[in-house]
């Protein structure tokens, strides 16, 4: 999809790091927001791999860019190189957006707080709230790391037992020690657990691939764990509306479909490069 861009010797640099980036909306997407916005900026990929990452943060840095996306294979390995680390970004151990100020290169993650902005524009306050979420993998992760910094009562996390397991464990544990926040990862298998720990919560949330094709027909819970005073979000966003969402409305309890999650981690970019407000509805409409 085409757009009308105005380029000069004064327009900025903002790109994406990581490979394959070729099937990437983010340059168009951020490109027309910048022009709508009357930013004289463009962004643009770069195909990046880990062994070349730390002569790209040195050569984004010189060459005057404004800042850049960070996305696999390169979001745990790119901090190494970087001056400084956010919060956020130092505790889940990735990074997703860099800023480039006063020639120091400053890494944050948006996954986590683009999530909870989500959940916040559809009213729902995650502070002192319980959570269950199911999956531990860098988008559960991410969640549960900024509801943590963001003052949940407790989170109950749900993951197979797969080859990570210890792993996994081991930085939930490290996590509810640092941040105060209890925190437990229990096996997704045990569905009576599973359902205690949903009756207990006011927030549900799937950070699985559980809902997308070719799984569009399974939900990681039952129709029977839902309750009036649950509130359901999901990380999926193809399709816009996953059984889990679909099934949380039929009861009529409030949702957060993953779609708005994606725009809400590409408009905090966009805050911390340019301190400008992505024009979502706008953006939603043209490219999703």
């Amino acid at each position: 999809m085409g757009i009308d861009i105005n380029i000069s010797g004064a327009t900025k640099l903002v790109g994406l790091v990581g490979s394959p980036v070729e099937h990437s909306m983010s340059p168009v997407m951020h490109t027309d927001s910048f022009q709508k916005m009357g930013v004289n900026a463009v962004y643009t990929a770069f195909d990046v791999t880990p062994d070349k990452l730390e002569d790209v943060v040195k050569g984004l840095a010189e060459m005057g860019a404004v800042g850049y996306n960070v996305t696999m294979p390169c979001k745990t390995a790119v901090g190494q190189y970087l001056d400084e680390l956010s919060p956020a970004a130092e505790l889940m151990g990735a990074v997703n957006t860099v800023v480039i100020k006063d020639g120091k290169s400053i890494g944050h993650n948006t996954d986590g707080a683009g999530f909870v902005e989500n959940l916040r524009h559809h009213g729902f306050e995650p502070e002192g709230k319980v959570v269950t979420i199911v999956g531990a993998g860098g988008a559960g992760s991410a969640i549960f790391t900024q509801l943590a910094l963001d003052g949940v009562a407790c989170v109950n996390v749900f993951n197979r037992k797969d080859d990570f397991w210890a792993s996994t464990r081991e930085r939930v544990v490290d996590l509810s020690r640092k941040t105060g926040v209890p925190m437990v990862l229990n096996d997704l298998e045990n569905k009576e657990q599973l359902a205690r720990a949903v009756k207990n919560s006011q927030l549900f949330i799937n950070a699985t691939r559980v809902g997308m094709p070719p799984l569009e027909n399974e939900c990681t819970i039952d129709e029977d764990m839902l309750h009036e005073d649950l509130f359901v979000a999901d990380t999926i966003y193809d399709p816009r509306e996953t059984k889990l969402i679909q099934m949380a409305k039929a009861h009529g309890l409030e949702t957060a479909p993953g779609i708005e999650m994606l725009l809400q981690q590409a408009a905090l970019g966009e805050k911390i490069w340019f301190d400008i407000e992505m024009p979502c509805d706008y953006i939603e409409e043209k490219y999703f």
